[in-house]
């Protein structure tokens, strides 16, 4: 019997996440079965069921993906000398995510969010991995404030939690609006920060 490749295996795999996503964008993690599943992407149940034990390992895989996506962005950005500035970090994080391969695109990817986000309250199991997702970010945006001082970018007084929640937040509230009505641009959340930067106490005379 010929052996199965592990790019088979992975194409595979992916073509069943790639199936679900769409599946519970349409409809919601609740009104979709496994059954549905099977039938978007045209296998068996044997077939799927070699890969997840059923719908609660798929929203977990695809949760765990999506973080992986955001922290390798932030990750990449803090090797780059000197790091990009939030402004246009948070826009590059933001592009990677919503036109990535993560939610297959720009529309399915906050929706998706938005349901995992309102599961994450009645499914520990998918709270678990959310909040451990949650920790690991805060980490990466550490290091980023790390590479800002490095940099002389920013003081080394900064709470670097606090840096990292503000910022944590932004993305947040813009998947928020993009799930909800459809019109945020990443480029417009850009220039909002860029402006919010720019700010400064006028001098008293």
């Amino acid at each position: 019997m010929a052996r199965v490749s592990q790019e088979h295996l992975d194409a595979r795999r992916r073509q069943i996440i790639d199936g679900a996503i769409r599946c519970f964008t349409r409809n919601g993690f609740h009104a979709t079965s496994m059954q549905d599943v099977l039938r978007e992407v045209g296998l068996s149940a044997g077939a799927v069921y070699r890969y997840f034990s059923g719908k609660e390992e798929l929203i977990g895989a695809i949760v765990g993906e999506a973080f992986g996506t955001i922290r390798g962005a932030f990750e990449d950005a803090a090797k780059q000398d000197p790091p990009p500035l939030p402004d246009k970090l948070l826009a590059h994080v933001l592009d990677t995510v919503l036109n990535g391969r993560v939610g297959g695109g720009s529309i399915e990817f906050p929706r998706l969010v938005l349901q995992v986000w309102a599961e994450t309250l009645r499914n520990e199991g998918l709270a678990t991995p959310l909040r451990e997702g949650f920790a690991d970010m805060r980490v990466a945006w550490g290091k980023l404030v790390d590479a800002y001082r490095e940099a002389g970018l920013m003081p080394d007084d900064v709470d670097a939690d606090a840096v990292a929640r503000t910022m944590m937040a932004l993305a947040q509230g813009f998947i928020a609006q993009q799930a909800l009505f459809g019109d945020a641009k990443v480029e417009q959340l850009e220039a909002g920060l860029r402006a919010l930067m720019r700010m400064e106490v006028p001098k008293v005379s």
